[in-house]
């Protein structure tokens, strides 16, 4: 299915009760982590879109209730001098996640076909060669059993003005907005192109995007956080093991435990 962004920028307001559906989403999100951790799996949630579309909120309501020992927040910034004297993929390899980990990304490696393209930090032979790299590497992890969840977060230009002023007026989120933020802005018609091209091209069977309406927060949260609950559910099992009898046995002994 070809992915339009123009789809996505309704912005209607969520009619649930957000409060309780979103703690419903959470207690889920807990188990598949559990579901993670007890059957050794391995996933990576990445969050493209917009400066200041509202990953990082979603990212927090996200793993409200997870374990911090089992899964890491990578958030990607410009690459190092060492970096940059790399393959570009180099860097992500050590932020992969381990046997029962989720790793999530905050930004990724589809910054060599989004900024980096748009902006000239690579040449044209590089973002377009970019591409089948990122599909073979994407691949590469899939085939070695690590589950993608692949999120880009879409706001309109309206949208985005009023947030960017929103963290002007507000002094603790003025650090979350800086000179990049505007550059980007005035590309916005490049930045289409290539999350277009980007879509077309990198959308794949074991990796698909999925494009989340943030123009109202609370129905971008609850859509984003049930679509990873929903994917995971498929690709995760989500069976939960017996009390061990040995366990059981010392609970009977120590306070008279007796199992339901």
């Amino acid at each position: 299915m070809t992915i339009d962004l123009a789809d996505y920028e309704k912005g209607a307001k969520y009619k649930g009760d957000y409060d309780a559906d979103l703690a419903a989403l959470q207690q889920r999100l807990a188990k598949i982590q559990v579901a993670h951790i007890l059957h050794g799996k391995r996933s990576v949630i990445l969050l493209e879109g917009w400066d200041a579309a509202g990953k990082g909120g979603i990212i927090k309501r996200m793993t409200a209730d997870w374990d911090p020992r089992y899964y890491q927040v990578h958030p990607i910034a410009a690459p190092t001098d060492e970096e940059r004297d790399h393959h570009f993929l180099w860097r992500f390899w050590t932020r992969l996640p381990a046997s029962r980990n989720i790793a999530i990304f905050d930004r990724s490696w589809y910054g060599r076909v989004l900024v980096e393209r748009v902006e000239g930090f690579c040449g044209k032979a590089d973002w377009k060669r970019g591409y089948d790299e990122i599909n073979a590497f994407e691949k590469q992890l899939a085939q070695a059993g690590v589950h993608f969840v692949k999120l880009f977060v879409h706001i309109t230009q309206e949208t985005q003005d009023e947030q960017l002023a929103q963290r002007l007026d507000t002094p603790w989120k003025r650090w979350k907005t800086g000179t990049d933020d505007y550059r980007n802005r005035a590309r916005r018609a490049d930045y289409c192109d290539a999350m277009h091209a980007m879509f077309k091209k990198t959308d794949s069977k074991h990796a698909p995007w999925h494009v989340i309406d943030n123009n109202h927060r609370k129905a971008g949260r609850i859509a984003a956080l049930a679509y990873v609950a929903d994917r995971l559910e498929a690709l995760v099992p989500m069976d939960f093991p017996d009390a061990d009898p040995a366990v059981v046995e010392l609970a009977h002994a120590a306070f008279g435990y007796k199992s339901k």
